[in-house]
């Protein structure tokens, strides 16, 4: 088999360990020892990052039905490392029955093949997706870069205190 083609097939173990809920699936698919920067979370590094993710993984996953679907937009394999990036689709229903939450997240991962000549992903990180822009309209500023007197900041400010 080839590198793009063994990665494939372990993002679609990525996936189907979300759509079956199965945790220890789904972190087969990462080292070990990995950085995790996922959005809106703490950056957790080394063999933390995998018993934090099994832990929030645990959680999200008893409490919601989970669908991802995974647009993968490249691969590319230099020797060992690789890298591929694109958008995780993830629908989530309670359990309790409410109302389905969806979210688009663009996502960069580092892999790495291990001694096994396993593809591993050994970095990880995503933000939100944001709705296609032309590119001379008015962009908004990023939150992190906002100085506290700014109105963007200001307006966050109090829809967080609500």
């Amino acid at each position: 088999m080839n590198d793009v083609y063994e990665i494939n097939v372990a993002k679609a173990e990525f996936r189907e360990a979300y759509n079956t809920g199965n945790v220890d699936r789904l972190l087969a698919v990462f080292a070990d020892e990995f950085t995790d920067m996922s959005a809106g979370v703490p950056s957790f590094f080394g063999v933390d990052a995998k018993s934090v993710f099994r832990s929030r993984m645990t959680k999200l996953l008893e409490q919601y039905k989970a669908t991802l679907t995974v647009t993968i937009i490249a691969i590319r394999v230099f020797g060992n490392t690789a890298y591929d990036y694109g958008w995780h689709t993830l629908t989530l229903i309670p359990t309790g029955g409410s109302e389905p939450i969806t979210t688009r997240q663009r996502y960069f991962e580092v892999w790495r093949k291990n001694s096994l000549g396993q593809w591993k992903i050994d970095f990880y990180i995503d933000n939100m997706d944001v709705p296609p822009m032309m590119p001379d309209a008015e962009f908004p500023i990023p939150l992190a870069l906002c100085p506290p007197d700014t109105p963007r900041q200001r307006d966050q400010n109090r829809a967080s205190a609500v």
